[in-house]
């Protein structure tokens, strides 16, 4: 058990919303604890967050935890992109808690994906082995409530440009989390224009008139 573990820390990679989308988020949880009537523990607006990638279990003797992710992140290489939020809806997971969460559209699962898997990838390669990468649902946890019926319900979407993730530190039973370190994603690639231009795809100019 490394140091870090035995302390009552654990790690996950994240990217954060920014200003104008965390209030929009804020929002829609208080809109969402008002309309369905949902007691329990809020997310502050500050701790906001759409989760990445978990920390890796180590695969062979590492000197420490937070090195490995921290050379892990310094590894990747990948593009910013826009995360979309357009629905709500009821996690139920096996720890008692069930987190109301805003879930990401198909196009931002795609894009998160991406960065997943490449930090996934990185990590195997500095020692720390993740689980499940392929099975992922970008979300963000607005609060942990008491069980009540299933709901999933469209929203006004929430949107932002990712343009860093960070490594988290978060401590068992606290309920507090600090970020470690930020990475900065490359720009955007621009669209590409087709390489041949299809005559066949132009209007129709009509016959010209002759010259007089």
């Amino acid at each position: 058990m490394h140091r870090e573990l035995a302390d009552g820390v654990s790690f996950f990679f994240a990217v954060l919303p920014d200003e104008q989308a965390r209030a929009a988020i804020a929002g829609a949880s208080e809109r969402f604890r008002k309309s369905h009537r949902v007691s329990g523990s809020a997310v502050g607006i500050d701790s906001l967050h759409l989760a990445i990638c978990p920390m890796g279990n180590p695969i062979r003797p590492l000197p420490s935890v937070e090195a490995a992710l921290l050379a892990a992140a310094g590894e990747v290489h990948a593009h910013a992109f826009d995360i979309t939020l357009d629905a709500a809806m009821r996690f139920s997971v096996n720890d008692g808690r069930f987190p109301f969460v805003l879930c990401a559209d198909s196009a931002s699962t795609e894009s998160a994906l991406k960065l997943r898997l490449a930090l996934a990838e990185a990590q195997r390669r500095c020692g720390l082995a993740v689980t499940g990468v392929s099975s992922y649902l970008p979300h963000v946890i607005l609060l942990h409530g008491h069980a009540i019926d299933a709901i999933r319900e469209s929203i006004v979407p929430i949107r932002w440009t990712v343009r860093e993730f960070v490594l988290v530190r978060c401590f068992f039973g606290q309920g507090r989390q600090e970020v470690v370190e930020r990475w900065s994603l490359g720009p955007a690639p621009a669209a590409r224009l087709p390489d041949i231009l299809d005559l066949s795809d132009l209007p129709d100019l009509g016959d010209l008139p002759e010259d007089e």
